[in-house]
C-alpha cells in the first residue's frame, strides 16, 4: 500500500524538504567550563519536566545525548511560544511581540552561543551536535509569529499551514536528533506532527478562545452549521458532536498513517516516538469519554493510564513497518 500525500501536504512537504536541504553552517560552541553546558541542559530538562509531563515521559526513553538535545528542542519552543503568549507587564501588543521575537531569532539563531544563556548555549548545542538545519528553527518563528495577530482560518489547509510552522518543523528537528534511515521519513514526521498540534487545537478550543484564538476551520464549522457565536456560547450540542467527531476521526486516520514511519527512525529512538503520537492520540478519546466538552474543561491522559498503554506501545514499536 502506498503511502496517501493529500493535496493539503504538498505545500508543507515543498517547505520540508527545502529546509532539509538548505546549506547553512553548523553553530559553535564555545565553553571552557563543561559544567556550565552540563547546567545549561539541566535547565533545558526542568522546563521540559513543568511544562510537557507527555514529552517528558516520552523523551525518557532516549539515550542519555539524544534526550538532552530533544529537552534542549523543547526548551527552545517553549520559550518561543512564551515570546507571545506571555509577554512581561509593559510589553504586551503586537508590535512589543513582533520586536521581542526578532530579538528572540537573532540570539537563539547566533552562529556563536551565549554561555550566559542556558538554553540558548543547549539549544545551539544540540543543533551543532545532531546538525540540525536552521532553517527549521526559523520556520518555526515564522509559525509562532503568526499567533500575534491571531488570526481566523478559514480552511483546513489553511490551518495545517499554521501547523507545519509551529509543530512538524519541531518533529522535524526532532527526527534529525533521533536518527533515520533516510528522507523518506520526512512524510510520515509531517502527518504525525499535524495530528499531534490538530490534538492539542481540540483538546484547547476553550482555553484558546479565552485568549482570544480560534483554531478551527471556519468552513467546516459552517458546514456543521456552527459559527464562532457557537463557540463562545461553549454549548455542546448535535451540532458540535456531529463537528467534532469529523475532527477527531480525521485526526486518528493521520495518526494511523504516521506511525508506520517509526520504522524509518533509528532503533532507539522508536519507542520514544511511539509514546508520545499514543499519549496524545489517548486524549482524543478522553474528549469522547466527556461528550466532547472541551469548553469547560482540558482533556488529558492520567499518569496511571500513560503507564498501562506502555506494553502495548513497546510491542507495537518493535512490529511496525513502512508502507
Amino acid at each position: 500500500m502506498a503511502l496517501t500525500t493529500r493535496e493539503w501536504e504538498r505545500p508543507l512537504l515543498a517547505l520540508a524538504y527545502e529546509a532539509w536541504q538548505a546549506d547553512t553552517s553548523p553553530p559553535q560552541v564555545q565553553v571552557e567550563n563543561k559544567d556550565v553546558l552540563a547546567q545549561a541542559y539541566d535547565y533545558c530538562e526542568s522546563i521540559t519536566a513543568i511544562h510537557s509531563h507527555s514529552f517528558h515521559m516520552a523523551s525518557r526513553f532516549l539515550p542519555r545525548a539524544k534526550r538532552r538535545a530533544v529537552r534542549a528542542l523543547y526548551a527552545f519552543c517553549r520559550k518561543t511560544d512564551d515570546i507571545v503568549d506571555k509577554p512581561p507587564a509593559g510589553k504586551e501588543g503586537p508590535d512589543a511581540a513582533q520586536a521581542a521575537l526578532e530579538s528572540w531569532r537573532a540570539r537563539s539563531l547566533t552562529p556563536i552561543a551565549d554561555a550566559s544563556a542556558p538554553i540558548v548555549l543547549a539549544w545551539t548545542d544540540a543543533r551543532c551536535h545532531f546538525r540540525i538545519p536552521q532553517r527549521y528553527a526559523e520556520q518555526l518563528i515564522d509559525g509562532v509569529a503568526q499567533d500575534i495577530a491571531c488570526p481566523r482560518y478559514e480552511t483546513f489547509a489553511a490551518l495545517t499551514t499554521y501547523c507545519y510552522g509551529v509543530a512538524a518543523t519541531v518533529g522535524l528537528m526532532s527526527m534529525r536528533i533521533i536518527g533515520f534511515s533516510s528522507a523518506e521519513a520526512i512524510p510520515y514526521a509531517l502527518k504525525l506532527s499535524v495530528a499531534l498540534q490538530l490534538t492539542n487545537i481540540l483538546r484547547d478550543v476553550g482555553e484558546d478562545w479565552r485568549a482570544g484564538r480560534l483554531y478551527l476551520p471556519l468552513e467546516e464549522l459552517r458546514l456543521f452549521g456552527l459559527g464562532e457565536g457557537d463557540v463562545e456560547a461553549a454549548i455542546v450540542d448535535d451540532r458540535w458532536r456531529k463537528f467534532m467527531r469529523f475532527q477527531i476521526e480525521r485526526n486518528r486516520q493521520l495518526y494511523e498513517e504516521a506511525l508506520p514511519g517509526i520504522a524509518l527512525l533509528h532503533a532507539d529512538g522508536r519507542l520514544s516516538i511511539a509514546v508520545a503520537a499514543e499519549m496524545y492520540r489517548a486524549i482524543l478519546a478522553d474528549i469522547e469519554a466527556h461528550d466532547y466538552d472541551v469548553f469547560s474543561r482540558r482533556a488529558y491522559v492520567s499518569a496511571w493510564k500513560k503507564l498501562k498503554r506502555l506494553p502495548a506501545i513497546w510491542r507495537r514499536s518493535k512490529t511496525v513497518r513502512p508502507l
